[in-house]
């Protein structure tokens, strides 16, 4: 299993928290460190809609030109940007056995996940 993030995000921190506090163990994958491949990228993007992996209310989208938020218009101007400016995408992002598990923290959908 695989948490991808960047370790000084208070979302990623709350997942990371809830899942030491359940002895869940993860690999973590920060991506200010180790960066997102296209492989990775075009995986996530194949079982989730780009809208729901790009954080919209993050900072990176917010200090974006806006001409440039009106290019990410579908899956692979997405990918584009996903590549370009990781930060901008929501996190954590939950993996297993390169299956999705899910995008973002809520404590209800990790239980269900884990079955705590």
């Amino acid at each position: 299993m695989k948490l991808y993030g960047i370790p000084n995000c208070s979302t990623v921190k709350k997942a990371r928290d809830w899942l030491s506090l359940h002895h869940i163990e993860v690999e973590f994958h920060d991506f200010k460190k180790h960066g997102l491949d296209a492989k990775t990228a075009q995986r996530w993007l194949k079982q989730a809609d780009w809208t729901k992996l790009i954080n919209r209310s993050g900072m990176t989208w917010r200090k974006m030109p806006e001409e440039q938020k009106q290019l990410v218009q579908d899956a692979p101007s997405a990918l584009a940007v996903m590549l370009e400016m990781n930060s901008v995408i929501k996190r954590p992002i939950l993996e297993q056995d390169e299956k999705l598990l899910h995008v973002g923290f809520d404590e209800s959908a990790y239980q269900s996940i884990f079955k705590t």
